[in-house]
């Protein structure tokens, strides 16, 4: 295989160029993403609403360590955090829902749904806001 290179050098050189371009070839054509440039030469447009956002984990993370909520046996930070988007931060709206009112927060709970009644959200907190603790223990198990 040298010789053959030693003796046709320049046929080497002609062969490697190929090479190299057929593999830029078929690599720049699986490229995704196309680069658009304007016609005027102004830069991309950015989002600004994205940029000025706050972060949502700094918003939710915040709730979910100091909220009486995690008391619920069933509710965890992810929980406490969704549910305090949706305005419920105290253990008495809980224990004040009614029917319609665990429907409405239960369809918003996404893969959460069917806690409310499952864990029985609404006796537990009955419960820890009249200050029961025996009677919650006994019902639910220790605090």
């Amino acid at each position: 295989m040298m010789q053959v290179i030693e003796a046709n050098p320049l046929m080497a050189g002609i062969a490697v160029v190929a090479v190299l371009l057929l593999a830029w070839l078929l690599l720049a054509g699986r490229r995704r993403t196309k680069v658009v440039f304007s016609d005027d030469g102004a830069p991309a447009r950015r989002n600004q609403a994205l940029i000025d956002a706050a972060p949502v984990a700094a918003r939710s993370e915040v709730v979910a360590v100091d909220s009486e909520l995690v008391r619920l046996k069933g509710v965890g930070p992810k929980l406490v955090a969704q549910l305090a988007d949706l305005g419920v931060t105290q253990l008495a709206q809980v224990a004040a829902w009614d029917d319609g009112e665990i429907a409405r927060i239960d369809a918003q709970l996404g893969r959460f749904a069917g806690r409310i009644t499952r864990d029985d959200w609404v006796g537990q907190a009955r419960l820890l806001a009249s200050g029961d603790a025996a009677a919650y223990e006994e019902q639910f198990g220790r605090l």
